[in-house]
Parts: C-alpha cells; sequence; structure tokens
C-alpha cells in the first residue's frame, strides 16, 4: 500500500486526503525551515587540531562560511604561536607584508617583530603561555582577547625572576586577507605585567 492510499485509508474521503496532504506539505516546510535554522559549524584547516581554540566565538553570519573559517584558522594560528613559540605559526599566518600598526619602540616592523618580542618575553618567562577568552569575527577584521600566563624564572634585561605569578591580557584587531593576517592593531595590559616582573612597582 503506497503513502497516499495509507493516507486515504485513514480518512475515508477525498476532504480527508486533502487536509492529510496538506499536513505532510507543512511537515516538510517545517523540516526545511528546521534544516536552514540550525547553526553554522565550522570547519578548519588540517592543522586546528593543534590549535587553540577561543573559549568565546562570535561571529557575523553575514560572512561566507568559507571566508570565515579561513579568518579564524589565520587568527588561531598566530594565536598559538603566542601560546608555543613555534615560529613557522607566525611565519604561515602573517601575510609576506604584514604591518604592526601599534609597533611599540625598539622593535623592528613586519613579520620580524613579533618573532622578536617573542624570543625576549620568553628568556624572562619560559613557561609562556596563552589563552584565547574571545573571539569575534566580523568583516575582514578578527578581534582576539588572549590571557596569558606563566612564571618570571628567566632574566629580563638586569632582573633575574623569583618565579613570579604572572597573568596579563592582551586584545588583538586582525585585519585578514588572503588567508593572513596583512595588519594588526594591539593592547597589552604592560602595567600588570611590568608589575609582576617588578620593573615597577605595585
Amino acid at each position: 500500500m503506497s503513502f497516499l492510499s495509507k493516507v486515504w485509508f485513514v480518512t475515508g474521503s477525498a476532504s480527508g486526503l486533502r487536509r492529510s496532504i496538506a499536513e505532510v506539505r507543512l511537515l516538510n516546510l517545517m523540516a526545511i525551515v528546521v534544516t536552514f535554522s540550525i547553526p553554522v559549524i565550522y570547519t578548519f584547516a588540517a592543522d586546528t587540531p593543534l590549535l587553540l581554540e577561543p573559549h568565546n566565538l562570535i561571529v557575523d553570519h553575514s560572512l561566507p562560511k568559507q571566508e570565515a573559517d579561513t579568518q579564524i584558522t589565520a587568527a588561531r594560528r598566530y594565536d598559538t604561536f603566542w601560546n608555543t613559540g613555534n615560529e613557522t605559526l607566525a611565519r604561515v599566518s602573517l601575510a609576506p607584508n604584514f604591518v604592526d600598526n601599534t609597533l611599540p619602540a625598539g622593535r623592528p616592523q613586519g613579520i620580524p617583530g613579533p618573532l622578536a618580542a617573542s624570543r625576549l618575553i620568553r628568556l624572562a618567562i619560559p613557561d609562556l603561555r596563552c589563552e584565547i577568552e574571545q573571539m569575534i569575527v566580523a568583516g575582514d577584521r578578527v578581534v582576539t582577547h588572549l590571557r596569558f600566563r606563566g612564571h618570571f624564572t628567566g632574566r629580563f634585561g638586569q632582573i633575574q625572576g623569583q618565579g613570579q605569578t604572572i597573568n596579563f591580557i592582551a586584545t588583538d584587531i586582525y585585519r585578514v586577507a588572503d588567508g593572513r593576517i596583512a595588519e594588526n592593531w594591539q593592547i597589552e595590559d604592560n602595567l600588570t605585567l611590568q608589575q609582576e616582573l617588578g620593573l615597577i612597582p605595585k
């Protein structure tokens, strides 16, 4: 017995059949609506299982999924560089003409800048790690709110660490183009960091 025959058998009339067919069509429409209401599931490049995951990810859903995936992956690679010190991640996540728009005094422009900064901070804090507390993706920008933790057991300039706990935050705005970070604007809680390093009194 076909599906429509079963419907006819149950309803027992032509008007009942029309009602049942209408109900089936309504159920099909509801299924379509539910399908398109499912949140977008982001898929990333093959190396992403090894990358930091944001605790909170907010994405502008007007962005094409592939574009959002690409931007998120670039940001996660670069943030994982800060977590591990793996310079390969910095080189693959930053564009060849990368520009730091908030370049601190004494730091070289371009890709050499963050590489030098990572080496310097890890001389002082060898166990430095960071987490992505929030990541916001909109247009060609990715904003990451990072928390850095570790212990000052190395040297910073003339100061020898005594194992002081390090815990400070930073926020970066990345402009992503062609799958790489082309520009960065950053702000760090340097007051807290310098106090924890003993450079200035608390």
